[in-house]
């Protein structure tokens, strides 16, 4: 199966800045697939790569099997998402929506029933007569993406598309993102900083850092098999245990990483105090010293929590400790 996009040894420099750096990448036709990494870690120069926006430096862009060197934006057969949705104030949802079909000649009364029916798309029949001024952040994210939509790309870029909602309506958007991209088909590439949005939504998953891809795939195993400590601590904030103190609590002399929620309080593990307790609803979090080094300890709703200062002991599964490679 022709991939929808593929980067061979794909890099984009900025002077002396490798903002990507010799990535190999392969995403599959009608995949959700998330670019997931901190701030200046090239996932978003990818993403731009992807759109026509940047050219590479070095190395081969293609999509659906079709080389993108040199080949401009409104020639490629995707649509991009901006975090800040980029409408247009002067014109009504319809006309904003109905733009890209203006530019390619399409006449009106097409592509205002295109338009319409992208809006009904993403939840918004009847808004078309509305400026964006009358909207709010959360129907105005979804304009944007019919917008996207109403092209029929075959691959959707998003860049950080929720960053701007709060909190209850980016987890609702995120469920119709999903559910969206099931009904289409379409090939969606996600950008986000935020490894909760990677980890619900994406088939798989690309971790960046540094202007690479420092792992690859499933959410499960980027979650449960970190490859590397920056891996383990930036998906999902796991316990980083150097060698030593590995070694002093009955494993191998490695890097290890121990997830919070894989920790339990029991009479028979080892000797740790509680040093601060954070309720957060559904879990407390737990920070406990333990020979001398902290440690993170999620107990779920209904547990017993003890209080700051106690003396606790601790006990996980030998199965639950992943051994890591010796990178950063």
């Amino acid at each position: 199966m022709t991939p929808a996009v593929r980067f061979q040894k794909v890099s984009r420099h900025f002077g002396q800045v490798r903002a990507v750096d010799r990535v190999d990448l392969e995403i599959a036709p009608g995949e959700f697939f998330a670019m997931l990494g901190p701030s200046g870690s090239g996932k978003t120069t990818c993403l731009r790569l992807i759109a026509g926006f940047e050219q590479p430096t070095d190395g081969h862009i293609e999509i659906f099997g079709e080389t993108a060197g040199g080949v401009p934006p409104y020639r490629r057969n995707v649509n991009t998402v901006f975090q800040d949705y980029a409408l247009f104030p002067h014109l009504n949802v319809v006309d904003n929506v109905a733009y890209g079909l203006m530019v390619k000649g399409i006449d009106k009364t097409e592509r205002t029933k295109a338009a319409e029916q992208a809006l009904e798309l993403v939840k918004l029949p009847g808004y078309g007569t509305r400026r964006p001024a009358q909207l709010s952040g959360g129907q105005r994210q979804r304009v944007a993406l019919a917008r996207a939509l109403v092209n029929k790309p075959k691959v959707l870029l998003l860049d950080e598309p929720l960053g701007a909602l709060d909190l209850k309506l980016r987890e609702q958007m995120q469920e119709e993102l999903k559910s969206l991209q099931r009904a289409l088909g379409i090939t969606f590439v996600f950008v986000t900083h935020d490894q909760g949005e990677a980890l619900s939504m994406a088939d798989r998953v690309a971790v960046f850092n540094n202007g690479g891809i420092v792992q690859e795939g499933t959410p499960q195993d980027i979650y449960r098999r970190p490859k590397t400590r920056f891996v383990a601590d930036f998906v999902g904030s796991s316990n980083v245990i150097a060698p030593d103190l590995m070694t002093l609590l009955g494993g191998e002399k490695r890097w290890a990483s121990l997830r919070p929620e894989a920790i339990q309080l029991s009479g028979n593990g080892v000797e740790a105090k509680i040093e601060n307790t954070s309720f957060l609803g559904a879990a407390t979090r737990l920070t406990v010293d333990i020979k001398g080094a902290r440690l993170h300890v999620t107990l779920p709703a209904g547990t017993h929590v003890p209080t700051v200062g106690a003396t606790v002991r601790l006990l996980w599964q030998p199965a639950d400790v992943h051994y890591m490679d010796d990178a950063a």
